[in-house]
């Protein structure tokens, strides 16, 4: 197969597409890494309960804003541009992050406090649930037929690279500043950072190229993007996206976000260590995203999904077993490292297969609606489905739950056509 050169123009697009992703994730992830040190400021400090709920209650407020945003920013971009949408998300993560920073605490302002917290989070939930469809979207139909599977992981490997990023800036100001300045005014910093390279990052967005693909859907006459449409015109597609998502979003969810708490709470290792452990793993799965999206260029899509789930089916319980019992740090590394190679068969091109399963005048709400109402269903439960099982003395009962539910995926898989063969990108 002849490779389409790799333009400055198009390699231009695919660093905005992809920076822009990584200030995105790590806007988001900075809220989590830093809640500690912020809740008291915005919730009644006498009330360590109301004070945690509260902070909880605010985080899923955000989670639960994806699939509106999926929704709302879908349209958008299907309608004003791939362009357009990644613009408009940016600035939403931005206004969030520097509302957090620079909102006086409860002390000062009262319950004013707290409601600009939940405005902030809506605002962030806004803009990650659209980032999602039209980076997606943007980098499939910006990277060129032979290298699209390699080009488009690099979303995953921008995600990572955001929470890797968050966890770096917290370690930093650790080390640099006392407890006290931290907890006083040190936790406002990184949301100015984050604040700071999304301004950066929305007028490098407002400078990249438009896709050939949107630019294809002017003047045409198919329908435009709406819900509606997606569930008329798209049924079978729709469902394919939801049901790929369940179960490699959950396995996303449990070997890599939930396996720090599991490292803690059932293995026995000390927080600092199963950080360690964690860091090191996601920086190697991160590395992995582009070897294995190019290779889905080279051999197709859904081998490489099909070697995720029959993988996941006979080694998930396995691997969390053997977690179970192991008190040493490198054997446990590698376990969590051998199931962060496994989900990499989802992760590193879940975005172009989506991408490729849709025509261009719908297909950002197509990427992203169905994957946010998965992504939140099943992989934004994962740690509270795990806990219910440990507290209720049935912690293997979460292995089989994500065992069966990668299996649920591999049917879908097996049964679905090699979108890189098939490809609606293509037909553009």
């Amino acid at each position: 197969m002849a490779s389409e050169p790799v333009t400055a123009s198009r390699l231009k697009s695919i660093i905005g597409g992809s920076t822009g992703n990584l200030v995105e994730w790590f806007d988001w992830y900075v809220y989590s890494a830093f809640t500690l040190y912020f809740a008291p400021h915005f919730f009644p400090s006498d009330d360590r309960t109301a004070q945690l709920l509260s902070a909880a209650a605010v985080f899923a407020v955000g989670f639960v804003m994806r699939p509106i945003g999926a929704w709302i920013m879908g349209i958008y971009a299907d309608r004003k541009g791939r362009k357009a949408g990644l613009t408009l998300s940016v600035t939403l993560m931005c206004l969030g992050s520097l509302i957090i920073a620079c909102t006086p605490g409860y002390a000062t302002i009262g319950v004013f406090a707290p409601a600009l917290l939940v405005l902030a989070r809506l605002m962030q939930g806004l803009s990650v649930g659209g980032e999602y469809g039209a980076s997606a979207t943007y980098l499939s139909e910006m990277a060129g037929k032979s290298r699209r599977g390699f080009f488009s992981s690099f979303q995953y490997v921008t995600l990572i690279s955001g929470q890797l990023l968050a966890i770096m800036v917290l370690l930093i100001l650790q080390s640099v500043m006392e407890r006290s300045a931290l907890e006083e005014w040190g936790w406002r910093i990184p949301f100015v950072v984050g604040a700071l390279l999304a301004v950066v990052v929305f007028y490098l967005r407002r400078g990249l190229a438009e896709t050939q693909s949107f630019k294809n859907t002017k003047g045409s006459d198919a329908p435009k993007s709406g819900f509606l449409v997606l569930l008329k015109n798209h049924p079978r597609e729709t469902a394919l996206v939801m049901l790929m998502t369940a179960g490699g979003t959950l396995a996303f969810y449990a070997y890599s976000i939930y396996m720090q708490k599991f490292l803690v709470n059932t293995s026995g290792f000390s927080k600092e260590v199963a950080t360690q452990i964690n860091a090191v793993t996601l920086f190697v799965f991160m590395l992995l995203q582009p070897v294995a999206g190019g290779l889905s260029d080279r051999i197709g899509r859904k081998p490489l999904m099909v070697a995720f789930g029959v993988a996941g089916v006979l080694f998930t319980y396995p691997i969390f077993s053997a977690l179970e019992q192991t008190r040493d740090a490198t054997t446990a590394g590698l376990l969590v490292m051998a199931a962060l190679v496994i989900v990499t068969g989802y992760t590193s091109i879940n975005a172009v297969v989506k991408a490729e399963l849709f025509p261009a005048h719908i297909r950002a709400l197509g990427v992203a609606l169905p994957y946010a109402l998965a992504n939140t269903i099943f992989g934004g439960t994962a740690e509270y489905v795990a806990l219910s099982f440990k507290q209720h003395g049935w912690e293997q009962g979460f292995y089989w739950y994500v065992t069966v539910m990668i299996g649920i995926s591999l049917i879908v898989y097996l049964r679905m056509r090699d979108t890189s063969r098939n490809s609606l990108i293509s037909e553009d």
